[in-house]
């Protein structure tokens, strides 16, 4: 969440920050949280009082007793315990209040960062790199994913959709090694500076709105509600709080993480769109990459992390650009984003498969995750302070494996396989009919 001292000492800045992202409705949300923080000040005030008066009466009680005035203290004594039901009352009308900003908070987006370009919408986002695409595309090229992959006996959607329901897939024989190598390509290519993890797939509510993901998209999520456990929807999530609630020392960071995962979205509303294929559905494989750093390191790291997405699309050989996110089309974490995506002839239209963002302390907020800083002699400084998260998908499977179908067709039906993925496909590099 936004820092709420950044609230009370410069509201102009963030009203004008949040107003950035074109949605009215988040700035009336920022205006009745600042109208909440008032009244929780006011509380704040008239509870310290009413605590410095009970405290002040129960020093004039000992006075009292010890002169011998027992009317004295006994009067005394009843005006404080008068005054302490008042307070209790005043001190739980605070926390009902404090809990009302809370959860007002918790909905309230993070604030662009100064760089990221202005727009209302995805039509706004500007290129960075690319297109880098081929000349053309043959004819054989322009055939959906899913009829290919049907013909080839590689994608069983139907018998996924008998086993556990609509928008779930099911990639046999040599598909589903496709998705296996996809995962362990990604993984391999980023183990030369993340440290990969094995998460759990179930996390805590608490974990889940660490992230920003509770409570705004509970309905994207699965939950299971009898042990107030959730399905994670990206490693992000666990990732994301494996130091929380922790003080780590500046030298440890950055900390690089990576995690080959199952990721879990219900895809409310997305019924009737884009549900044919791979493109979008309940469950799928995906390797994240996630770093905790100081707000020095997390430009650099960013622009990295890009980087390498980008890399991994250019070792499969697959068309690909690269868009930065406006502050209209921002996810409600985001501070910075990045979205790489590639180009699938059969469905004519380019795939996201990579989202790289930066978080700035939004996370960490919520997570609690700070560092100890140190002065240029090495001695550490009083107090902490929140790390900067960021994350990206180094590869998510649906995507890339129907655009390596759709790309690497050939005119008799079968898809070549990507060079780079002979080393994981156990002999595999044609699938035929």
């Amino acid at each position: 969440m936004i820092d709420l001292r950044l609230l009370r000492t410069d509201p102009d800045g963030v009203r004008v920050g949040l107003a950035r992202r074109h949605k009215p409705a988040v700035v009336a949300l920022l205006d009745e949280a600042i109208g909440i923080d008032e009244r929780l000040r006011e509380l704040t005030s008239a509870r310290d009082s009413l605590r410095a008066e009970v405290n002040e009466l129960s020093r004039q009680v000992g006075t009292h007793k010890r002169n011998g005035d027992e009317d004295q203290a006994a009067a005394a004594a009843e005006q404080s315990r008068q005054l302490g039901d008042a307070e209790r009352e005043m001190a739980a009308r605070f926390d009902e209040v404090s809990e009302e900003l809370r959860q007002l908070m918790l909905v309230i987006p993070n604030i662009p960062h100064p760089d990221a370009p202005d727009g209302a919408s995805d039509t706004d986002n500007p290129l960075c790199e690319g297109p880098v695409m081929p000349e053309g595309f043959a004819e054989h090229q322009r055939v959906p994913h899913w009829e290919t992959a049907t013909a080839l006996g590689i994608l069983d959607s139907e018998r996924a959709t008998k086993i556990s329901g609509a928008m779930f897939t099911m990639q046999r024989g040599a598909g589903a090694t496709l998705a296996r190598a996809l995962c362990q390509f990604a993984l391999d290519r980023n183990s030369d500076a993340f440290e990969e993890i094995r998460p759990p797939s179930l996390v805590l509510t608490s974990t889940l709105t660490a992230t920003g993901h509770l409570p705004k998209f509970a309905d994207d999520a699965f939950a299971i509600e009898r042990d107030d456990l959730w399905c994670i929807p990206t490693a992000e999530v666990p990732l994301t709080s494996i130091y929380s609630g922790e003080v780590l020392d500046v030298t440890e960071l950055p900390i690089r993480m990576m995690a080959f995962t199952p990721s879990f979205r219900r895809e409310a509303g997305s019924a009737g769109r884009d549900t044919r294929g791979m493109l979008r559905s309940h469950e799928f494989d995906k390797v994240e990459i996630l770093a905790l750093a100081t707000a020095e390191q997390a430009p650099d790291l960013l622009t990295e992390m890009v980087g390498r997405a980008v890399a991994l699309m250019q070792a499969l050989g697959l068309p690909y650009r690269v868009i930065e996110i406006c502050t209209g089309d921002m996810g409600q974490s985001h501070h910075r984003s990045f979205d790489v995506e590639v180009y699938a002839p059969g469905c004519d239209q380019w795939l996201e498969v990579s989202s790289v963002s930066w978080f700035g302390d939004y996370q960490a907020r919520r997570a609690n995750i700070r560092y100890k800083a140190r002065d240029e002699s090495g001695t550490p400084k009083k107090g902490t302070e929140l790390v900067h998260t960021l994350n990206g998908s180094a590869l998510a499977v649906p995507r890339v494996w129907a655009a390596i179908i759709e790309n690497f067709r050939q005119v008799d039906g079968s898809v070549r396989i990507p060079e780079a993925l002979w080393p994981y496909m156990r002999g595999i590099q044609q699938i035929g009919p």
